[in-house]
């Protein structure tokens, strides 16, 4: 230990050399040399990754420990750091850029050195003493970055997976809600921007509500492709360099300790190499990131205006929408939600060229991997909360305007074509158009219609149904 003007600092070596550490720091040489190599980003670990990652080291040291390849009192030591690390502490000892070369190793070393120096600290010892708890020779034994990488990864994204899944669960049902609150609620249903046929605001939103709804359950079998993992595989995957009987046991240990239904894969080359599981879990929140956009660029539209636009709803005012026209109140929330999904088709394209550019019997690119899916995984998450409860929740149909559309457009005139054939009706649509009449004004003026019949034809109780049956229409002249 020496003192200097930056403070008190340890020397550690490695291969390549001395270094000075911070005396206080519980990452050691390799965690400093990435720190200085990969200074990329501002971006920090994924938390639910650093806890992850804690939990597979603890489930190796407990397996090495009740099979006597560890002494007790070392691989105790290295449990309960791990622990600490699990349940929030020294986080912020995780140093190393999520962005770096060499596949993770950059971080599994900052994982091994915290834990060797937090597991030294409670034996008493003065961090960087390796002598006591070493950080490759204890922490690290019977693992290799590309087993124990891999396989947090995949305890991370089942852990956000299940919040994910239940804010998805949250909108779906927001949006149910409103497709009852509208179930009453006529309007006009468009296509290509254009004027179409009556329909209801609560199918508008019951549409919603069933996209939604496949994704949850495209989530819900997210887990079913990612609950395999490579632990115990080591370098490769043919686990040279581990005990077998230490391979055959230590993804259970893994499984007790998380609480997930993780299990040893069958081929651990096969999940040391291939990350395709990873661009399928990927491709379905990339299918929830598309229905968001589309329900978010509907509402906007449906909201638009108001006075000017659509405005057939209104969504809640969330905050002032400008700086100089007094009274804007702006579509903030589908807006944000849009920007997120872009995000994670974004990551999306970044997962799969990951995954696809890995080379023989390694993916060097999985950190890349790691992040996006971790930040699409959270985002989705943190959006869908805050899409369902600021947003859905307080969306209200402007009935009026909804009614008046209805009237002013010639929607109504496709109800008609099944009894009328569609040249007559276009006749009676050019004759509407010629009077400046709407076409309820034009079907009364031909005596096709009373204002009666016309109401029933356009009650959401007709228009709910599937198809119409032809004595339905048999009062139309």
């Amino acid at each position: 230990m020496s003192d200097t003007e930056e403070g008190k600092l340890r020397i550690e070596s490695d291969a390549l050399g001395e270094m000075n550490i911070p005396a206080d720091a519980y990452y050691g040489i390799h965690a400093l040399r990435a720190v200085r190599n990969f200074p990329f980003s501002s971006y920090q670990m994924h938390p639910e990754f650093i806890r992850a990652f804690a939990m597979v080291k603890q489930a190796c040291a407990v397996a090495n420990v009740e099979l006597g390849h560890l002494e007790s009192k070392i691989g105790n030591a290295v449990i309960t750091a791990c622990k600490d690390i699990a349940a929030g502490k020294l986080h912020n000892e995780i140093v190393v850029d999520p962005f770096q070369g060499g596949a993770g190793t950059s971080t599994n070393m900052n994982f091994n050195e915290v834990i060797a120096n937090r597991a030294i600290e409670l034996l008493n010892g003065e961090r960087g003493d390796y002598s006591l708890v070493h950080p490759l020779k204890h922490v690290n034994m019977h693992q290799s970055t590309n087993d124990v990488y891999p396989t947090a990864l995949k305890v991370a994204a089942l852990n956000l997976l299940i919040p994910l899944e239940a804010e998805v669960t949250g909108l779906q049902q927001s949006l149910q809600i409103k497709e009852q609150e509208f179930r009453d609620v006529v309007k006009v249903g468009r296509t290509e921007l254009n004027d179409a046929v009556p329909m209801t605001l609560g199918m508008t939103f019951g549409a919603f509500a069933d996209a939604i709804a496949r994704d949850r359950w495209r989530i819900f079998k997210c887990r079913e492709r990612i609950k395999k993992v490579n632990l115990g595989g080591v370098a490769i995957g043919t686990g040279l360099g581990a005990s077998r009987d230490y391979i055959l046991c230590v993804a259970g240990k893994l499984k007790q300790i998380t609480g997930l239904p993780v299990s040893r894969a069958e081929n651990l080359i096969d999940l040391t190499q291939n990350m395709d599981s990873f661009v399928e879990v990927s491709g379905f929140l990339k299918a929830y990131a598309v229905n968001l956009v589309k329900i978010s660029s509907d509402l906007r539209l449906l909201a638009s205006g108001p006075a000017t636009g659509l405005g057939e709803i209104t969504l809640p005012p969330l905050q002032v929408g400008s700086s100089v026209m007094a009274g804007k109140v702006n579509p903030v929330m589908p807006e944000a939600v849009t920007q997120i999904s872009l995000k994670v088709m974004g990551n999306d394209q970044s997962i799969t060229l990951a995954a696809s550019m890995g080379q023989l019997e390694l993916n060097h690119l999985l950190p890349l991997l790691a992040h996006s899916l971790l930040e699409s995984l959270t985002l989705l998450m943190n959006v869908s909360k805050g899409f369902s409860e600021n947003c859905i929740a307080g969306i209200t149909a402007n009935r009026e305007r909804c009614k008046m559309h209805v009237e002013n457009s010639y929607a109504l005139a496709t109800v008609l074509v099944p009894v009328l054939g569609y040249e007559r009706v276009e006749t009676i649509l050019t004759g509407a158009k010629e009077a400046g009449r709407t076409i309820r004004e034009e079907l009364v003026h031909q005596n096709i219609a009373s204002p009666e019949e016309i109401d029933e034809i356009l009650s959401p109780n007709r228009l709910c149904k599937l198809g119409y049956i032809a004595d339905d229409l048999s009062w139309i002249k």
